[in-house]
């Protein structure tokens, strides 16, 4: 198939097969901006709902850019990869302050805002703006390697980018935005990482994979590191009012923007209560009493892998100060929906107020 015959086949098939999405048919490239900003890291069917909710309180740029961090951040909880939602916002106020309230359409002013990288400012402009920009994901990754019988590895820099030449090459110059959608669509819908359903794709005739029943073979990913894990000692910190103590993660930090419950990493050889112990006299100057365990969470990052233990304390000297945080609160259970949390930390947060609408007692 030559490269008109692939572009026409591929947007006929998209024209009848393409999915509902709640970013679809809609000419606003703020909304455009908002689901790519979701969709990096983050399928479809997860993103959806967050999109409703997040357009819901935020549907238009300047209403964004007028928000809270904090709300921006309780808004986009659950959701995950926060700094995403970090740069969203510092870019939104960029875009009123600097742009008049408007995306900035060319790649040179686009990729200046704040979490605009390549494939965003390609996937934005191509479909906010029938720029023709070519996308590369993991999907197009695997449609095109598939295609061309591309048996390097996907993580390496010159495999990619040998991808990003083809899919420059193959783009729709009249259609650059649904063209890109269509080849995402291809990956998510037929040319799947496992058993593709090859009879039903519009490029099954020139695809090498197929023809040499590759199709298990390529793309080739090499195995990523093992990721470590690490056990946290948590302490969920008690007043006699009924308030717990919470910590505000430093901005540029993992997690930046979020509030937790304080703790740290366990050292080797050490009890976990003797590292939560540890941990608040570091992070808060204060001694506690570590009274009983509450629960214990286990969470998946990209990179690593951790279990919160976590404990009820009491305050026994000195006063909360924020040494490792941007600021400690004592809060009242019915409060912490107020506040953004980590997904781990959110889990704590509804043992809490289950506990307490239970009407168990909290204290030993």
């Amino acid at each position: 198939m030559n490269n008109d015959s692939i572009r026409s086949s591929l947007l006929d098939w998209y024209d009848v097969h393409k999915r509902e999405m709640p970013w679809r048919g809609i000419n606003d490239p703020y909304r455009t901006w908002v689901s790519e900003v979701m969709l990096q890291q983050t399928r479809v069917d997860q993103a959806a709902p967050y999109y409703k909710r997040f357009i819901e309180r935020f549907p238009t740029v300047e209403i964004l850019a007028e928000a809270g961090q904090q709300e921006v951040l309780r808004v986009w909880e659950g959701l995950g990869y926060y700094r995403r939602a970090r740069h969203l916002h510092e870019a939104a106020r960029t875009v009123v302050e600097e742009f008049g309230g408007e995306l900035p359409d060319s790649w040179e002013e686009i990729t200046r805002l704040k979490g605009i990288g390549p494939y965003t400012a390609a996937a934005v402009l191509s479909i906010a703006f029938g720029r023709p920009h070519a996308v590369v994901d993991g999907n197009v990754l695997r449609v095109l390697t598939r295609y061309f019988g591309l048996d390097g590895d996907i993580r390496k820099s010159a495999v990619k980018n040998e991808v990003q030449e083809l899919a420059d090459g193959l783009l729709d110059p009249e259609r650059p935005g649904d063209f890109n959608q269509a080849v995402m669509e291809l990956g998510a819908m037929v040319c799947t990482p496992g058993s593709p359903d090859c009879g039903k794709c519009p490029l099954q005739d020139g695809c090498e994979a197929a023809r040499t029943a590759r199709q298990d073979e390529i793309p080739y990913k090499s195995p990523p590191k093992k990721r470590p894990h690490h056990q946290i000692g948590v302490g969920v910190v008690r007043d006699g009012e009924g308030s717990v103590l919470i910590a505000l993660r430093p901005e540029g930090a993992m997690l930046g923007g979020l509030w937790e419950f304080p703790g740290g990493k366990q050292e080797s050889g050490e009890e976990l209560e003797e590292t939560v112990r540890r941990e608040l006299r570091e992070e808060l100057g204060v001694e506690v009493v570590v009274e009983k365990p509450l629960m214990k969470v286990d969470h998946a990052y990209s990179h690593l892998t951790v279990s919160l233990n976590v404990f009820l304390c009491s305050l026994a000297s000195g006063t909360p100060e924020a040494r490792d945080s941007q600021e400690v609160r004592w809060v009242a259970l019915e409060e912490l929906d107020d506040y953004p949390f980590p997904k781990a930390n959110r889990a704590i947060t509804e043992k809490l107020q289950n506990l307490g609408r239970g009407q168990q007692e909290l204290k030993i």
